[in-house]
């Protein structure tokens, strides 16, 4: 799903760090993954793994469109570890750490755009307090 461009330095979602880190973090999308997996071998007829490399992002690309949830978990975990690895943040120009303690400077926003929000009457349910009457 994401290749290796190396004239920028960034390696493939197939790279073996980055692979072991989406095999280490799948977790609870396991079921849909393997769902995922299954599906793209089934399009290919079996043969994805011996399959040119336009053939197989085109193969991909046209089972994605339409893949549903399970195309959603294997983008997500394939996403997540990508842009977890150390080479991908430095080739992105950010420093290869995590943003807690330091934190990173985010460019503030028109926080006038929640007045909406924080007028509206909850409608949520509120775990903190009890309904009169109860326990």
């Amino acid at each position: 799903m994401v290749p290796a461009d190396a004239a920028l330095g960034m390696p493939g979602a197939d790279d073996p760090v980055i692979l072991d880190d989406i095999a280490r973090s799948v977790g609870r999308d396991l079921p849909l993954v393997r769902e995922a997996l299954a599906a793209i071998a089934a399009k290919s007829g079996g043969a994805f793994a011996g399959m040119d490399r336009d053939a197989r992002e085109a193969l991909v690309n046209d089972w994605y469109a339409g893949g549903g949830a399970p195309a959603i978990a294997l983008g997500r975990v394939i996403v997540g570890a990508y842009y977890r690895d150390d080479r991908v943040l430095q080739a992105l120009g950010h420093e290869a750490r995590a943003p807690f303690p330091k934190g990173y400077v985010l460019e503030q926003g028109d926080w006038s755009l929640l007045d909406v929000v924080r007028s509206r009457k909850p409608f949520w349910r509120d775990d903190r307090v009890t309904p009169a009457g109860e326990r």
